[in-house]
Order: C-alpha cells, then structure tokens, then sequence
C-alpha cells in the first residue's frame, strides 16, 4: 500500500511539471505571435489600397486662417475696343480661345473708316505737291527772282499740310491700317481688330452687324501666366504676417491643396472689414484657376518641420497611441505596432514622436491602422486559447 502511494506521488508531480511546461510554451507561442505583427499578403494589401512610405517631414506649425481670391496683374488683362465707330462684320474667336499678341478678333467696316482713309491719301498727295512746289519757290526766293510774300505763304501751307497728314496717319495707326498702301491709292473696306496680349478670350460682347463705338467693350483678354492669390488678413493678426511665408489653400470646390507664397504685404487698411490685403504667387499651380475663384487657406507663420503623418495612420486607444511599421518577408507583409507620443494637429496631419527609434527609411503605414490593430488584437486573443 505504502508503495502504491509513492507512486502515484511521484505520476502527480510529472504530470504537474508537464502541464507548467506546456504553458510556458503557449505563452511563448503566444508572444510569439504578437512580435510577428499582422501579416498580409500583397493581393490583400493591393485590395485595402493600402498606402506605405517613410515618414515625412512636413510644417504642421502654428498658421492664421485667411480666405480671400485669385487674381491677375492689370497688365495681364485688357478690354478691347475700337478706336471709331463701326459696325462688327465678322467675329473670329469664341470664349475660351486662346490667343496671342495681334491676332485677329473681329472685323469691323463702316463709310467713316473709308473717309477717313481717303482723307489721308487726299492729304498725303496734296503734301508731295506741296513740297515740290516748296523746293521751287524757296529756289525762285533765293535767286531773288520771286517774291517773299508767296515764299512764307508756301512755307506755312506746307507746315499746315504736314500736321494733317501725321494727324490722320496717327488716327489710322490706332486702328492697325498701314499708310504705305493707302499712299498707292489703296482703300481697305474692313479693319481688324487684334488683341493687345498673349492669354485667352475671357468674354465675346458684341454680335455681328451691332454698331460699336469707341466706349464698347468688345472683348476681355486674360493672361493667366500671372495669376495669384489674393488674400485678406484680419487685425488682430496682421502683424504676425511678413513676406516670404508660406500659405496653404483650396479654391472653389476643389480639394486639391495649393501653395503660395507670400511676395506683398498691403500698407492700406480697409475698414469694413478691418483688415489688409496680401498677394501670393501660386508656386504649384493645378487645375483650373480663374480670376475671382474664391479661395481659403493658412498662413504659415512658424518654420518648424516635423516628422507626420496623417490621421488614418493612427491609433489612439485610451491614452495610448500607435503606428505600424512594415517590412517583407519572403512574399509576405509584416505590421507591428509602435506606440508614439502625439504633437500638433494641422490640415488633417499630426505630429509623431516614436516612443523608440526608427531608422529615417524605414517604412510605415499611411492608412487603414485601425484595420490593422483590429487584426493584431484577433490573432492575439487566437493565441491566447
């Protein structure tokens, strides 16, 4: 009996150190499992469209809110008219064309624009008899055979002759007619009307056959080589402003993000609202831009570059946040988590400071880090069964 008992101890005490060793062992299975992270393969990663880079340095510093518009240089735009009264024959451009410095818009004729070239030959013809007949009686003066009385005379009509005839070659020079063929006799039944700049036609004001004057507008020409942004900077943060800062911002309805920077601060305060304009060039121009687009954005008043990331690469649980990190192997993907401390908030990035180092390379996950903890916490409570 005695020894019957001291065996059965002795089958108690193996089979209690066997049970303690295997649970050592799931439990190292266990942690195991979670050092290895979350593993994926890459047709899964290709379907979560999952998004994998270093982490970037980006400025998230302090900025001042701002709206305003896009504009363009007075010089980079122009309003076309006539120079006289005419009627519109032919228009050979639409809105949205674009065209370059002395292309043809319309055509334009009227009886007046051929007076007007007639005028001129008349004159022009008048003055070679003129001076010819200057030449003459300045001869006849000189040798004291003519009078000189009929010398000034001669001498004064040729002046006058002179103003009338650079007074209509000015007139027909403003509306683009060359006098070298009207000298020939020469009359032309239609001018054109070309555009002063390179850039595209922004409106088309007239028809064909509408009497135009002088004062019509009859097209707007835009060069958007130029345009920039045109912002407004309320009082209370006006002296945080200065040339040369970088602003972020969307026009319109797009989300696409734009940046500027600064090249001119107003020196007029506007009362209502009280607040200063200040002109941006746009340094990444995309999409379409147009004058009068409403724009919104940040100012960057601080210069402080950080390492970011955005907000769909973060986990926050309790007071604990995290990222994932991610590496190949063989034809697989590993993700694990690494907890960080979280700095400034801006346009949808956050500042993060990992807890422990991280070579600059190394990559991490952009997105979907929440999808990812989810498949961490799911293989660790397998593991722990």
């Amino acid at each position: 009996m005695k020894y019957i008992l001291i065996v059965l101890a002795s089958m108690l005490v193996m089979s209690c150190g066997k049970d303690e060793k295997q649970e050592q062992e799931d439990k190292g299975h266990a942690h195991a499992g979670h050092a290895e992270g979350v593993r994926l393969s890459t047709k899964q990663l290709t379907a979560m469209n999952m998004k994998m880079d270093a982490i970037p340095k980006r400025n998230i510093a302090s900025f001042v809110e701002t709206n305003g518009e896009l504009e363009i240089p007075p010089q980079n735009e122009a309003v076309v008219s006539t120079a006289i009264g005419a009627n519109v024959v032919s228009i050979e451009v639409i809105e949205g064309d674009e065209v370059s410095k002395g292309k043809v818009l319309a055509y334009i004729s009227h009886p007046d624009l051929i007076q007007l070239q007639m005028d001129y030959n008349k004159a022009w013809n008048q003055l070679q008899y003129l001076e010819k007949d200057f030449q003459r009686k300045k001869r006849l003066y000189e040798e004291e055979i003519g009078s000189g009385r009929e010398f000034q005379k001669i001498d004064s009509d040729l002046k006058s002759m002179k103003g009338t005839v650079n007074g209509l070659s000015a007139q027909l020079s403003l509306l683009g007619i060359g006098v070298t063929s009207i000298q020939s006799g020469n009359i032309l039944e239609r001018i054109a009307i070309r555009s002063p700049i390179d850039g595209f036609v922004r409106k088309v004001d007239v028809n064909i056959g509408q009497y135009v004057s002088p004062q019509t507008e009859l097209f707007d020409i835009v060069n958007l080589e130029h345009i920039h942004a045109d912002f407004m900077v309320y009082e209370n943060d006006i002296a945080k402003v200065k040339e040369g800062q970088k602003i972020r911002f969307t026009v319109g309805s797009s989300d696409i993000e734009l940046e500027a920077k600064v090249y001119s601060v107003g020196k007029n305060f506007e009362e209502n609202p009280k607040a200063v304009h200040i002109h941006a060039e746009i340094e990444n121009k995309q999409g379409l831009l147009l004058p009068g687009m409403y724009a919104r954005g940040k100012i960057l008043i601080g210069d402080k570059m950080s390492d970011a990331l955005p907000e769909e690469a973060i986990v926050v649980e309790e007071d604990n946040a995290f990222i994932f990190t991610v590496r190949k192997e063989r034809n697989q993907w590993v993700f694990e988590a690494v907890e960080i401390s979280l700095g400034k908030n801006s346009d949808g990035w956050i500042e993060v400071i990992p807890k422990k180092r991280l070579d600059k390379e190394q990559m991490v996950v952009w997105n979907n880090a929440y999808y990812l903890m989810a498949e961490m916490k799911k293989e660790e409570a397998e593991h722990s069964h």
